[in-house]
């Protein structure tokens, strides 16, 4: 009589799912640890780093689980199913910003103004955050060419109308002011500093918002720049054009004048 060996159940399925399952519970973790301020953003970055190696391993062990079931009919078919579909699923956001990647120009630092970009404020910037430099011209032309609708505005309107209207914007954002709004007695130059935080990732970044009355027409600058992140991914540039775009409705809607060209 012919003895048929028991299946063995595959370890390495188990493995997968544990892994897996794990790696999907640290990644919701860490996002919303970080979305409410209980992670700092160093110690978010480095768990997705750990997220993404935990995910990639639960495949490794679906692999070898699969080629155990192919070959030697081993059990842990369902397990080393869920273990992959949630590991994939864990990396899907590491793909779109991959691709991400390769699609947006590779900046973190963008302004409305090259030759005096606003000044931002740097008081609570440390030497694990990206470094503030003045851009290149290479950086420039870039920036320019990916970004055209990131321009200054010039308004014929008095410099209070505008700074009010900064403000108004600013206070529908929650942003974090750096400090209170300015004094506008005698001024006509004044700067706007706070922290936004990015829509995806909730990555700060620091950004300065310059009005200027020249004499002639008020003119609003504004820059944001990335304190984490070897690129912005889009996100300095989006601020910006969302930011003034928004600017350009509330001057409309207070006095019914458009922005100077």
């Amino acid at each position: 009589m012919v003895s048929i060996p028991e299946r063995r159940t595959s370890k390495a399925a188990g493995w997968s799912r544990r892994t897996a399952a794990f790696s999907a519970v640290l990644l919701l973790t860490d996002f919303a640890g970080h979305r409410f301020d209980l992670v700092e953003t160093p110690v978010f970055l480095w768990v997705l780093g750990i997220v993404a190696l935990l995910a990639a391993l639960a495949l490794l062990f679906a692999a070898f689980a699969f080629s155990r079931l192919w070959k030697f009919g081993d059990r842990g078919g369902r397990d080393l199913t869920v273990g992959a579909l949630l590991a994939l699923l864990v990396l899907v956001p590491y793909g779109v910003a991959a691709y991400w990647a390769t699609i947006y120009p590779p900046l973190r630092d963008i302004s409305t103004d090259f030759d005096e970009p606003p000044a931002l404020d740097v008081s609570e910037r440390t030497k694990d955050m990206n470094v503030l430099s003045p851009s290149t011209p290479g950086e420039q032309r870039l920036q320019a060419d990916s970004y055209p609708l990131v321009t200054a505005r010039s308004y014929d309107l008095p410099f209070e109308t505008i700074v009010n209207a900064v403000e108004t914007v600013l206070d529908r954002r929650s942003w974090d002011l750096s400090e209170p709004y300015p004094d506008l007695a005698g001024q006509s130059d004044v700067t706007i500093t706070a922290v936004a935080k990015g829509f995806v990732l909730g990555l700060p970044a620091d950004v300065a918002i310059r009005v200027t009355d020249d004499g002639d027409s008020v003119i609003v600058d504004m820059r944001s720049a990335s304190r984490y992140g070897r690129y912005d991914l889009g996100d300095n540039a989006a601020r910006i054009t969302d930011f003034l775009a928004e600017l350009d409705q509330e001057v409309a809607g207070q006095v019914g004048a458009a922005p100077a060209e």
